[in-house]
């Protein structure tokens, strides 16, 4: 008679850490794709979804998927929906920095800068609609945002808030993510975001490290409720 399956001797789901200590090979990927920044990381992670035949290192980066496709659809899903939430940020910033720059209330180098940081976050639309539609999903439809625009001392404030709440935002999500190419762009994106909200603290004159020596996660719902107001 054959004894009654033993939940602690099944097999367990393996998480992307525990994968990443593990395994030489997605460790190594993970650490070449979290070298890259911004829009060079997202992009090699496009290449490697897609499986391009163009790439060698593409190609190699999508075998995993197709060694392990029962455990990655689950995982491939979840990540869509983490992908549209930070898409959705990211429209709305995106958005909120073409109206202040359209504004213009801000000229000289200052000027300049908040109109770097509105092409960095449209690049970083254009590169998360890209990495949904190689994983099979749909991006996300672009909200209609409402921002007040008032004055340069509250645009700049609202701008290291809402800087600040995207930083937060990406490393709530953090350990929701099961894809490691998604992780590291998302880390990418993250970085930059944290360093947008650091360059506006000093012209606001507030803390760059606002909650001290480690960042402090935001969960969806916590983000989504900030961002209500800005919503048409």
């Amino acid at each position: 008679m054959s004894s009654p399956p033993n939940d602690e001797m099944a097999p367990q789901p393996v998480g992307l850490v525990e994968r990443l200590v593990r395994d030489d090979v997605d460790r190594k990927r993970f650490l070449k794709m979290a070298g890259g920044a911004g829009a060079a990381s997202f992009g090699a992670f496009v290449l490697a979804a897609c499986g391009s035949s163009s790439s060698k290192t593409a190609s190699t980066a999508a075998a995993p998927a197709t060694t392990a496709s029962t455990a990655s659809a689950p995982s491939s899903s979840g990540d869509v929906a983490i992908l549209n939430y930070a898409l959705t940020l990211e429209y709305l910033e995106t958005e909120f920095y073409g109206k202040v720059v359209s504004a213009g209330l801000f000229t000289g180098p200052v000027g300049a800068l908040i109109k770097e940081f509105g092409q960095q976050e449209m690049t970083h639309v254009e590169a998360i609609k890209g990495a949904v539609e190689k994983l099979g999903g749909t991006p996300a439809a672009k909200p209609q945002g409402k921002f007040p625009i008032e004055n340069a001392s509250q645009v700049a404030m609202l701008a290291y808030t809402v800087e600040n709440l995207g930083a937060s935002a990406y490393l709530g999500q953090a350990g929701n993510i099961q894809n490691p190419e998604v992780l590291a762009s998302a880390l990418a994106i993250h970085t930059v975001e944290a360093r947008h909200a650091a360059t506006l603290g000093t012209l606001v004159k507030k803390s760059i490290t606002p909650d001290g020596a480690f960042a402090k996660p935001a969960d969806m719902s916590t983000v989504l409720a900030a961002v209500k107001p800005f919503l048409a």
